[in-house]
């Protein structure tokens, strides 16, 4: 075989798992497992732990620069890392570099790490072409973009493309979509009045769209905006985007007592 007919090995794609996903929701990380096969990847799992977010916001730079020397080094012979949360992808690919402005060596590293990290589904719609998924999925859902997603990767486009091609799905447009659902991590925790305000009224939003379901690229979100529902009696499903789009929508929804809802 001429050398310019020589089979490409298939691109090397690290799996970012994230926490919430490990803890509380695998299946998100199976359901990305599977799209990023299905798309001609080849992923692993390295050993992993958080990517310093929580630390990042709250100030405590030498935690946070310790975690991401070593995701730096768990990665390191991936071709790309992609997550499925558009907040801990952003970490990775915007925050990283700026951890290590101090040190010259490091921070090549760090930019060239960043560069390789992706969101799960822009990096399926923007690396990879895919425009249609194989799945089938009987509702009609509402999307909400997740605020890193949104404004620190421009996801917004890419998860409704796929969606629309999903057997069974309706799609609806969420008034406000973009507005915050009052998670933001750390932010739920200290500010617990201010996001309960918050996420009530994106709760009314979800309801007066009609949907059935409620779809995210980010578990943090999800959990937020499905506890609330669930505590105001809303018989509305939370599922990750990946879960849908990997035809695993008939998994236990986000919020349903046996699914690890926030409360």
């Amino acid at each position: 075989m001429a050398e310019s007919e020589a089979v490409k090995p298939p691109i090397r794609v690290g799996l970012f798992v994230t926490c919430l996903v490990d803890l509380l929701r695998p299946s998100v990380g199976f359901a990305a497992v599977k799209l990023l096969e299905d798309a001609g990847c080849k992923v692993i799992v390295p050993s992993q732990s958080c990517c310093g977010q929580p630390a990042f916001n709250s100030g405590d730079r030498p935690s946070t620069q310790a975690i991401a020397r070593r995701t730096i080094d768990a990665f390191a012979g991936c071709d790309y890392v992609v997550a499925p949360s558009g907040s801990c992808a952003g970490m990775l690919a915007k925050h990283y570099p700026e951890l290590f402005v101090d040190e010259p060596e490091m921070a090549i590293k760090a930019t060239a790490f960043a560069a390789k990290c992706f969101e799960l589904v822009s990096f399926l719609v923007d690396r990879l072409g895919v425009k249609r998924v194989s799945a089938r999925y009987e509702g009609v859902a509402a999307y909400h973009d997740s605020c890193s997603g949104l404004r620190e990767l421009g996801v917004r486009d890419q998860p409704r493309t796929l969606l629309a091609g999903v057997e069974g799905l309706r799609m609806v447009e969420l008034a406000e979509s973009d507005v915050c659902c009052g998670f933001g991590g750390t932010f739920a925790v200290k500010y617990g009045e201010l996001s309960d305000a918050i996420v009530t009224r994106k709760s009314a939003k979800i309801d007066a769209s009609g949907a059935d379901t409620l779809i995210a690229g980010d578990l943090g979100c999800l959990l937020n905006m499905a506890g609330k529902m669930q505590r105001e009696g809303r018989a509305v499903k939370a599922r990750h985007v990946a879960e849908v789009l990997a035809g695993m929508g008939d998994d236990p929804a986000i919020g349903e007592p046996d699914a690890g809802a926030a409360s």
